[in-house]
């Protein structure tokens, strides 16, 4: 390894101006300015569209994403089959390689014979057919691994393998190396790089440890042993009993190593074993290789989730940051109207969310305007019976008949009953949306509340001397009439209706109520036999504060009545109107008008 702290011994010294050159460039150099500023602009640039377009929400969908993919890669590469499957195939190839070799170093064994005595008797009395000897008697033949005649047959075998060979005699003792060819007599010895002196560093002091991790598991580490001690390795012990044994083992770098042997044995006679091994990162290099794969696979899947992720947060973090700036802008400008941006028209969450903001924000703005002018209205009604009371406070000291003082008291009571009543339907009318926001509906009978207010009237005549009838006309006899509300303000309604069709009447007359079943709602019709409406009033008597009862005198009313019922009505999500009852046809060929009748309609339970 090149130590990039010296200095590189094929650099002469023509080279050296042009680091001196390189060197000489100060941040002062026109040069090195011209490339920071766009850098600098692109960094600037970076950190806005950062800043502009990674939203919470968005950093949140690309993590989530990426998580879920960095994870699932993880998976693959701590679980893949392809580093075992590598090292079965691996130690099957070796398995057959060490066969092979093993069969050829016993067949370049030499045979030592001991000293055997011929006895020339026993050769004359030999029988056709009978040789000489027993095959006890070769039993002295011996067949020793010669290390000069096996190191060159060992050496044009494993080269092209890439792997390492070493022989072991019967008692495990180490004969042959081909990292380093010895044995107990001649020493051949091949020249190998020398080793580096240097530490590893701490990147590749990491990467040591994470491949360590991931393929230490179960293994277990991998020693050199000493000259005499072959038997230590599990799989050289088998092979010395006559069987064929491997064994996967990790360094301390944290390579595999998968090594085999097998007996070196002729007429069935083990000699010796010959252990193969493979070469440390053998195996891990294919393995890093697959898994680099891997990681290339995952890095495009990531990119892919990546674009997927900002386009999905793109549909939702932009919607919802303009939404939250809309409403923002509500909140600052709450004079003015500000317009939610309309994504109404995509058929997901944040279409609705749009719309449910929008009608809250019509809303809030309505509410807001009703407000402005409830209060205008409460004002100037509030202001005339004041002004009066004021002025016939200041009028009366210099009062100097009696009869005059009499017209300014009865004037000044007159005042403080309409700022009684003014004060108490205006407190009525300001809490009534309150109190229908706060409660519950519940079913509310009709029928039953229909005839508890006709009783009421009937017996007290509510100061006239008008009789009320009520009628219902249901589809069938059993017909319910039922409606979700509140019962005491319906209740308040229908008083309110009834008050005004009997002080319109004349004594001695009716007051009808008809409640019929119509399609999916109940309809409550009250008639009078008043002079009617007048047609250009048939809208205007639903609004705040108006009146018009020329025969009961001024003041009399604060003209709430219809407006608080109309008010009640919708928030039940019905209709309330008034229309003049069509009478018999006059000579001019005109339809009379024989009174008044209001229509009040509830959708059903």
């Amino acid at each position: 390894m090149l130590d990039r702290t010296q200095p590189d011994p094929n650099l002469n010294d023509a080279d050296e101006p042009s680091s001196v050159a390189a060197d000489s460039v100060t941040a002062d150099s026109p040069r090195l300015k011209a490339w920071q500023v766009p850098l600098g602009w692109l960094r600037r640039a970076g950190q806005f569209f950062f800043a502009l377009s990674f939203s919470s929400l968005t950093r949140r969908i690309v993590s989530l994403n990426l998580a879920g993919l960095v994870a699932l890669v993880a998976c693959i590469l701590y679980l893949s089959q392809f580093r075992a499957g590598l090292i079965d195939a691996r130690a099957q190839s070796l398995q057959v390689s060490a066969e092979i070799i093993a069969g050829a170093i016993a067949a370049s064994a030499t045979v030592e014979t001991n000293t055997i005595t011929i006895d020339p008797d026993r050769l004359s009395d030999l029988k056709p057919g009978e040789t000489y000897g027993a095959p006890d008697e070769y039993s002295g033949l011996d067949f020793p691994i010669n290390p000069e005649r096996v190191a060159p047959v060992l050496r044009r075998l494993i080269s092209p393998t890439n792997t390492r060979a070493r022989i072991y005699d019967r008692d495990g003792g180490l004969i042959l190396d081909s990292r380093s060819l010895y044995g107990k007599g001649d020493v051949l010895r091949f020249e190998l790089p020398p080793p580096s002196e240097e530490k590893p560093g701490l990147f590749e002091r990491s990467m040591i440890a994470i491949r360590t991790w991931l393929n230490r598991g179960d293994l277990p580490l991998y020693r050199e042993l000493g000259l005499e001690n072959g038997k230590g390795y599990q799989e050289v012990s088998q092979a010395l009993s006559g069987q064929k044994g491997s064994m996967v083992r990790i360094n301390e770098r944290g390579e595999v190593i998968v090594s085999v042997a097998v007996p070196v044995q002729r007429f069935r006679e083990v000699y010796g074993a010959l252990m193969l091994s493979t070469q440390g990162g053998d195996i891990d290099q294919m393995v890093t290789a697959e898994r680099l794969a891997i990681l290339k696979v995952g890095g495009v899947a990531a990119a892919v989730m990546i674009v997927l992720s900002l386009l999905l947060a793109s549909t939702i973090a932009g919607p919802v940051r303009r939404l939250a700036d809309s409403a923002e802008r509500v909140r600052r400008r709450i004079r003015t109207r500000v317009e939610i941006p309309d994504f109404t028209r995509r058929r997901d969450e944040i279409g609705h969310l749009s719309g449910a903001l929008r009608d809250m924000t019509d809303a809030l703005y309505n509410r807001m305007e009703a407000i402005e002018m409830f209060a205008a209205d409460v004002a100037h009604e509030l202001k005339n019976p004041l002004t009066s009371l004021r002025s016939a406070v200041e009028t009366l000291p210099l009062a100097r008949s009696e009869s005059s003082r009499s017209r300014l008291l009865s004037v000044i009571e007159h005042d403080v009953k309409r700022l009684d009543r003014l004060i108490s339907d205006i407190s009525d009318a300001s809490r009534l949306d309150a109190e229908l926001q706060r409660q519950d509906m519940v079913p509310v009978d009709v029928r039953r509340l229909l005839s508890a207010l006709t009783s009421v009237a009937n017996e007290t005549k509510l100061g006239h001397d008008v009789a009320v009838q009520v009628r219902f006309e249901g589809r069938t006899a059993n017909d319910t009439f039922s409606v979700p509300g509140h019962d005491s303000r319906l209740g308040q309604v229908i008083s309110n209706l009834l008050v005004n069709a009997q002080s319109f009447s004349n004594a001695g007359g009716k007051v009808r109520i008809v409640c019929r079943r119509v399609k999916s709602g109940i309809e409550i019709v009250v008639d009078d036999d008043g002079p009617g409406i007048r047609e250009d009033a048939l809208e205007r008597i639903f609004e705040r504060f108006y009146t018009d009862r020329p025969h009961q005198g001024f003041g009399q009313n604060s003209g709430l009545g219809l407006s608080i019922s109309k008010q009640i009505i919708e928030a039940h999500g019905g209709h309330i109107w008034a229309e003049n009852r069509p009478g018999p046809v006059n000579a001019d060929g005109e339809a009379t008008v024989t009174g008044a009748r209001f229509v009040v309609r509830l959708p059903a339970s």
